[in-house]
C-alpha cells in the first residue's frame, strides 16, 4: 500500500525546508568567510579615507600592526559577520526576483533564454537600492570601530575608548545624534550601490557569458573568475562615492558639519586635491577579488540546489 498523497507531501516540504536551512547554513558560511578575508584590507581602506596621518597602504599597515597588533584589522568585524546572510540574501533576492519579474525567465531558462544586459543593470540596481537601508546602520558602526586606533592593552591611566563594542556603538550613536544618526551617510551608499550594483551584476554575466557555451551553466572556476572582476570593476566606479560616504559617517563623531553629499565632495577636493576620491582604491580592487569571487560562487550554487 503506498503512502497517502498529503503524507508524501508532509515529507517532500519538511525535507526542502531542511535543505534550504542547510543552503542558507552555507550562504552565511560562504558570506562570512568572504568578509574575514576581505576585513582587514577594507579597515585599511576606511582609515586612508578618514584619516591623513598615514602616507599609503604600506604605511597605514605597519602602523596598525605595530600600535593595535594583528587585532587592530579586524576592527568592527563583529556586526558586519551577524548581518552578512540577511544583506547578501536581500541583494541577490531582490535582483532575482526582479529579473524574473522583468524576463518572466526562471534561473534554470535563463542560460537557454538570456536576459538583456538593460534587464540584468535594472535588477542589480534594484537590488543596490534596497539593500542599503539594511546595509547603512551596520556599515556606519563598522567605520566608527575601524576608526578607533586605540591598542588593545591599553597603558594605565590612558583614555578608554570611546566605544566599547558596536552594541556600544549603536547605543551611543543612538542617544548622542538621535535615530538619523544611525543612517548617516546613507544617502551618499544609495548613491554609490544603486549604480555600481547594476555594473557589477552586468560585469558578472558578460563574462560568464563570454566564457561558457550557450544553453551551458559556467563552471565553478568561471564563475569564481568573472565573480571576483565583477567586484574589481564596480569598486573601481564606486571608490569616489565610498571616500564620501565613509567621511559622512565620521562627520557626527568628529562634530564635522557636512551639508550634504555635495558638501562633502567640494570640501574634500578643496582640501586635499582631486586624488582624494580615489583613496583606497588599490586595496579595494584587491579586496574585491576574493570576497566577491567566493559570494558568486556561494550564489550560484543556491540557485542551481533551490531550482
Amino acid at each position: 500500500m503506498s503512502p497517502r498523497p498529503h503524507a508524501c507531501l508532509t515529507q517532500y516540504l519538511v525535507w526542502r525546508r531542511l535543505q534550504r536551512g542547510q543552503l542558507e547554513f552555507l550562504w552565511s558560511l560562504a558570506g562570512a568567510l568572504g568578509l574575514v578575508l576581505g576585513h582587514p584590507f577594507d579597515t585599511v581602506k576606511v582609515r586612508l579615507q578618514t584619516q591623513t596621518t598615514y602616507r599609503g597602504i604600506i604605511d597605514c599597515m605597519v602602523k596598525t600592526y605595530r600600535h593595535e597588533s594583528l587585532l587592530g584589522f579586524f576592527k568592527g568585524m563583529s556586526f558586519p559577520i551577524a548581518s552578512i546572510a540577511m544583506v547578501n540574501s536581500v541583494l541577490f533576492g531582490v535582483y532575482s526576483n526582479t529579473l524574473l519579474a522583468l524576463t518572466a525567465t526562471s534561473h534554470q531558462e535563463r542560460r537557454a533564454q538570456p536576459p538583456s544586459y538593460i534587464h540584468v543593470f535594472t535588477a542589480g540596481c534594484t537590488g543596490g537600492f534596497v539593500q542599503v537601508y539594511c546595509l547603512a546602520p551596520f556599515d556606519l558602526i563598522k567605520v566608527r570601530l575601524q576608526n578607533q586606533t586605540e591598542p588593545r592593552a591599553r597603558p594605565p591611566g590612558s583614555p578608554p575608548p570611546r566605544y566599547r563594542g558596536p552594541v556600544h556603538c549603536a547605543v551611543s550613536i543612538f542617544q548622542e545624534e538621535g535615530p538619523r544618526g544611525l543612517f548617516r551617510g546613507a544617502w551618499a551608499l544609495t548613491l554609490r550601490d544603486t549604480p555600481t550594483l547594476g555594473i557589477y551584476f552586468v560585469t558578472y554575466e558578460w563574462l560568464c557569458r563570454q566564457s561558457t557555451r550557450d544553453g551551458q551553466d559556467p563552471s565553478p572556476a568561471t564563475v569564481l573568475v568573472a565573480g571576483g572582476f565583477a567586484g574589481i570593476a564596480s569598486w573601481a566606479v564606486a571608490t569616489p562615492l565610498d571616500v564620501i560616504k565613509s567621511r559622512l559617517q565620521m562627520a557626527g563623531l568628529k562634530r564635522r558639519a557636512y551639508r550634504g553629499v555635495l558638501d562633502c565632495m567640494v570640501s574634500s577636493a578643496r582640501q586635499e586635491g582631486l586624488g582624494v576620491f580615489f583613496r583606497g582604491l588599490t586595496i579595494n580592487s584587491a579586496r574585491a577579488f576574493p570576497v566577491n569571487a567566493v559570494t558568486f560562487l556561494s550564489y550560484e550554487y543556491l540557485l542551481r540546489s533551490w531550482g
